[in-house]
């Protein structure tokens, strides 16, 4: 009798564990076999991807801080400071989290003196000069690790782009092309292979982009080098070579991997936010302000704009030709 419960208890265990192998086998992404697709010959970097990482807080290495907007506190020491009443409410929701960093070698930008002093005054007043809150387009490399998926297509002489964030998109071409007939936010992105690497030179920027929210930025002379190479069918490397003879002392890269986003049935969802900036960049044009005040159970905040205000805003809407 025991030795037929016991067989018994097998089989019922070994049958669980078969149906439980099959059902993995059935929910297993296609995107996770091992075979890498290509078109004519070169490996299909088509899928949406989203980088993982804090780099688009700081691409520098950072601890956590408080917050974005930052005043001194009551001590008399340099980091000793206190979130600022625009962060305040945020509470943990407005910190930054922190990062071992994306730039290679030392880990550290290499701007001229005169530029090193605007960064770190960009810093101080990120909330009123960032392009990202202004929902401008986010240029290139920054596009790349926005905390937001975007999708290639990649065709024989094209790869195009999707970005969720504000409806970006950029065009790489693989085959002769003119030039760009004005500077842009995005660039203008020419590509080649380099064996199994997709390796593509950026030029033509507008220079009103940023790199981060740590207030990194570049000039028009900035020209990018990116290298696009397969890990897995799951995961790009991708470095970023800048130089920018205005702004910094000699080139330098930075590194990361994107990954493919699984989920089934994934789609990139555009995130259309002018809307949502139209009252932070022209509120003091209303005869009568929206935005006044805010009250919630902890703490009270006024809004008061100055006399008056000239925002630079930029509208571009296109990426490229």
């Amino acid at each position: 009798m025991r030795k037929r419960l016991m067989r018994g208890s097998m089989v019922v265990v070994t049958g669980v564990a078969a149906v439980t192998v099959v059902a993995l086998s059935v929910a297993r992404p296609a995107s996770q076999e091992t075979r890498v697709d290509r078109i004519d010959g070169q490996p299909n970097l088509s899928g949406i991807w989203q980088a993982n990482n804090e780099a688009n807080w700081d691409l520098q290495a950072h601890e956590a801080r408080a917050g974005a907007v930052m005043q001194p506190g009551v001590y008399p020491y340099d980091f000793a400071q206190v979130p600022a009443a625009p962060s305040l409410p945020f509470g943990a929701a407005g910190g930054v989290p922190g990062s071992l960093g994306v730039v290679d070698g030392d880990g550290q930008i290499p701007y001229t003196p005169e530029a090193l002093a605007r960064k770190q005054d960009n810093s101080a007043h990120w909330l009123d000069r960032d392009p990202e809150l202004k929902c401008q387009l986010p240029g290139v490399p920054r596009a790349m690790y926005m905390p937001y998926p975007y999708q290639i297509v990649q065709s024989t002489d094209k790869i195009h782009i999707f970005f969720a964030f504000s409806n970006a998109a950029r065009v790489i071409h693989l085959d002769d092309v003119a030039p760009s007939p004005i500077p842009q936010s995005m660039g203008h992105s020419v590509g080649r292979w380099e064996g199994d690497t997709l390796v593509v030179e950026v030029g033509d920027f507008n220079g009103r982009t940023w790199f981060d929210r740590a207030g990194n930025f570049h000039s028009d002379a900035m020209r990018v080098v990116e290298r696009y190479t397969l890990l897995s069918p799951d995961a790009i490397q991708y470095e970023a070579t800048i130089e920018d003879p205005n702004v910094f002392t000699r080139p330098w890269t930075i590194s990361m991997p994107l990954y493919r986003r699984l989920e089934p049935n994934m789609q990139v969802l555009h995130y259309r936010c002018t809307p949502f900036v139209e009252e932070y960049l022209f509120g003091h044009l209303r005869n009568e302000p929206l935005v006044t005040r805010w009250e919630g159970e902890t703490m009270i905040v006024e809004i008061t704009r100055p006399e008056e205000i000239s925002p630079e805003v930029s509208y571009e809407r296109i990426s490229g030709p």
